[in-house]
């Protein structure tokens, strides 16, 4: 939070150089600063085009697939703004084209949710994705306490485990299986279930 807080998301109408100059000091964990700065420079650039939204919907909306708009925003993320670094990279991710042995797409999964549902966490901002579509968020708390209660049998953390856990949840409530992200997470977390 403290990191999120000190960005100044003004800097998306500003230059190329004032982005740079901005954020020359900010980094956090594996992003360096230029990986920041690239980051703040392919929104401006696919914001004075486009949205986020709109991209992630032209791959969504062709098969319902959340894994396609995900795709669908990496690739223009890394066309509007050609870089490519150890930092950038893990931050927008890779192009995902199986399920089993990728990375869960933990941060994207989670900007859906903030995106499409609506409650008391989720923002509900964006409209036409379908939240029974989502793919739960799968970190490594929620990973191991499903597979402590017996909603994941897969042993691998992988985006072919949040698909599983996600149809898992999905037999508890087909319209909306992120609702039980939350607490899993959170029991997971505290450290309630040992």
């Amino acid at each position: 939070m403290k990191f999120l807080n000190s960005l100044d998301f003004s800097l998306l109408a500003k230059s190329d150089d004032e982005i740079r100059e901005a954020l020359k000091n900010h980094y956090y964990r594996f992003q360096k600063s230029e990986d920041v700065a690239a980051l703040f420079i392919a929104l401006k650039r696919l914001n004075e085009k486009t949205t986020l939204e709109e991209v992630f919907k032209g791959g969504y909306l062709k098969n319902r697939s959340v894994i396609e708009g995900i795709n669908s925003i990496i690739k223009t993320l890394q066309e509007i703004y050609p870089h490519a670094t150890m930092g950038y990279n893990f931050l927008i991710s890779q192009v995902t084209l199986k399920t089993k042995g990728a990375g869960a797409l933990k941060r994207w999964m989670m900007y859906l949710r903030w995106m499409v549902r609506s409650d008391n966490i989720d923002m509900g901002l964006w409209s036409g994705v379908d939240k029974s579509d989502l793919i739960i968020p799968l970190d490594t708390h929620t990973f191991n306490v499903s597979k402590k209660l017996g909603l994941l049998e897969r042993k691998s953390y992988d985006l072919e485990a949040a698909l599983e856990l996600t149809n898992k949840l999905k037999e508890f409530d087909r319209q909306d299986p992120l609702k039980y992200d939350f607490a899993l997470y959170r029991i997971g977390q505290e450290k309630l279930l040992v």
